[in-house]
């Protein structure tokens, strides 16, 4: 591989507490308390920083089953602190690295989403990172007072319209609008205020945020959608964009897919990075590796790994026999690109449901690589060159020590081939993704209106 790209491989941590195998916080040397312990999770993110990376994500869902909370109760994934409450406590721990987090357009506000996002990314200067989702988890519903959930469709055109609020809200302020001024006694200029005025098919907002913009004028906005639609909202809306691709060939269609589909927006394809997870399980030898996975295969709980498999594919599954191969399975209305995923893994592999449960419980649909820091790093460097990625979402299977392996071991190997930073490009998680700044668009004067 000799051809070079001129830009670097970006990199986001994706934390679960304990690991992200779902057996990980079962192994002798992680963290199992993570789910409740700042201390931990702020270690971790700033090995992140010394590392180098990005941005620290946070996923989220905001409902349990009753009737799975027994094999819940074996994995942890059920019990964990709010994620915009975490981030605005590490950015107070951390200085370079982007902080992004999870909040779904299903069930909250633009208003106050837009509000809580710029606000951290104030305390932060300029490193926070929305990532925009809709709800597939049908147990969230039940917390938001609604009768029944969403239809797919319907939860993409009130993402869609949402997006647009909030980045309207975003730009109430123009970048020189606070004035400060004690001899005039002037704080801000009323002409560089915008009501925003948005009267939608979902949504009446006025505006204007009364939160100011920060040094990187909003937060990354980042998506995660692989279906049709989620292609479309990321096309017109993402910045960074986090998918699921098990190998090199699938990432190199959704990549080719998805950046086709920027033009249609006005957008260039240097406006949106696409970062794949990627599972490393890193070893002396490729042998050492597989049998560090081996060892956390071993336990997981059946209960568990056919708990996530459900919650991944939105569908109970507990009629099927276990060491059959998986049926076709009806249409649904979950988490539609995660589930073809998943499907067709089980397709190609002939796996059974067992089989998929446990393969499922490593990595989740994601690339997982078990092998030596230089075949690691081979694997990189042939995604980044070869137009499926543009960085990676790292999924360590425990923590803290998979992400020490990645962070002592393989990013050395990345930096010598000079496919990796050696230090931070700028101060705000914009700059360091080597995403354009967000300039405000006219908009009708706080006088006027």
């Amino acid at each position: 591989m000799t051809e070079k790209r001129k830009d670097k491989i970006r990199l986001g941590l994706f934390y679960w507490p304990g690991g992200n195998h779902v057996a990980g916080w079962r192994h002798p040397r992680a963290e199992d308390d993570g789910t409740f312990n700042f201390r931990t999770v702020a270690n971790i993110a700033r090995t992140a920083e010394r590392g180098l990376f990005d941005l620290f994500f946070l996923a989220d869902i905001v409902g349990l089953r009753p009737e799975q909370i027994e094999a819940q109760s074996m994995a942890a994934r059920s019990s964990y602190l709010e994620p915009l409450t975490l981030l605005s406590a590490l950015a107070a721990v951390t200085d370079r690295i982007g902080l992004v987090a999870t909040a779904t357009t299903t069930y909250n506000e633009p208003y106050h989403l837009a509000r809580k996002f710029a606000s951290i990314d104030l305390i932060s200067n300029g490193r926070a990172g929305w990532n925009l989702v809709t709800s597939h988890n049908q147990a969230e519903a039940a917390n938001f007072s609604v009768q029944s959930h969403m239809a797919h469709a319907d939860r993409y055109a009130r993402a869609r319209e949402f997006a647009e609020v909030v980045k309207g809200l975003w730009n109430s302020w123009d970048d020189d609008a606070l004035l400060r001024d004690k001899v005039s006694g002037r704080y801000f200029d009323p002409e560089k205020v915008h009501f925003l005025n948005h009267e939608g098919e979902l949504f009446k907002v006025r505006g204007p945020l009364n939160v100011s913009r920060s040094p990187q004028g909003h937060p990354v906005i980042v998506q995660a959608g692989s279906s049709g639609p989620g292609r479309d909202l990321a096309a017109e809306t993402a910045e960074v964009v986090f998918t699921a691709a098990e190998n090199y060939e699938q990432g190199r269609a959704f990549y080719a897919d998805t950046k086709a589909r920027l033009p249609r927006f006005g957008r260039a394809e240097s406006h949106m990075a696409i970062m794949p997870g990627l599972y490393p399980v890193i070893g002396g030898t490729e042998a050492e590796a597989r049998a560090k996975l081996a060892e956390l295969q071993e336990m997981v709980n059946p209960a568990t790994g056919l708990f996530l498999l459900q919650h991944l594919l939105g569908r109970d599954l507990s009629m099927y026999p276990l060491d059959e191969p998986l049926p076709g399975l009806p249409a649904h209305d979950g988490a539609q690109g995660r589930t073809e995923v998943i499907l067709r893994t089980a397709r190609e592999k002939n796996l059974t449901l067992r089989q998929l449960y446990q393969e499922v419980a490593v990595a989740r649909g994601h690339n997982m690589i078990c092998g030596t820091p230089e075949q690691v790093a081979d694997e990189m460097e042939k995604w980044f060159i070869g137009g499926a990625a543009d960085g990676f979402n790292l999924l360590p299977p425990c923590f803290p020590w998979g992400l020490d392996d990645f962070v002592d071991q393989v990013v050395p190997v990345l930096q010598r081939r000079g496919l990796y930073r050696t230090e931070y490009e700028g101060e705000t998680l914009r700059e360091n993704l080597g995403l354009p700044y967000p300039e405000v668009p006219h908009r009708q004067s706080a006088k006027s209106a």
